[in-house]
């Protein structure tokens, strides 16, 4: 699906900024903070504009908010657009990957009666196979 296609689908406003951070995220095989979509995303766009952006796109499901702690957040297209289901995300706390685990699906928790759920996080936090295998070559 294009960004163009993903936006007028939510009935947003088409803006080059939009449309130029759903392209850098949907591109990525990996999820990016919002420097690395800064860096990657074409056009000269203030401080204002990209956050608001961010906050319209992130509001209107089209991309997820990954935290980590309060200092790392990473965004990755939302389940709503890539049709997948709930899953864990991986953080290597070497490199500071943090991917997508498709294979880890995540059920819906059962909540006390008058709780109700409005998003849940599954981050395992580890070392990837690549910085794994080189520290083990040290």
């Amino acid at each position: 699906m294009k960004p163009v296609d993903i936006l007028l689908s939510r009935n947003l406003k088409r803006t080059s900024c939009r449309e130029g951070i759903i392209e850098v995220i949907m591109n990525s095989k990996n999820a990016l903070s919002e420097i690395e979509i800064r860096e990657k995303l074409e056009g000269n766009y203030d401080r204002t504009t990209f956050y608001r952006s961010f906050k319209t796109l992130e509001e209107n499901k089209i991309i997820h908010k990954i935290v980590i702690d309060n200092q790392l957040v990473k965004y990755t297209p939302d389940n709503s657009i890539t049709q997948k289901k709930e899953h864990a995300h991986f953080y290597c706390k070497e490199c500071n990957l943090i991917q997508c685990l498709d294979s880890v699906l995540i059920e819906k928790p059962k909540l006390p009666d008058g709780y109700s759920e409005s998003e849940t996080e599954y981050i395992i936090k580890g070392f990837c196979k690549s910085c794994k295998d080189n520290s083990s070559k040290d």
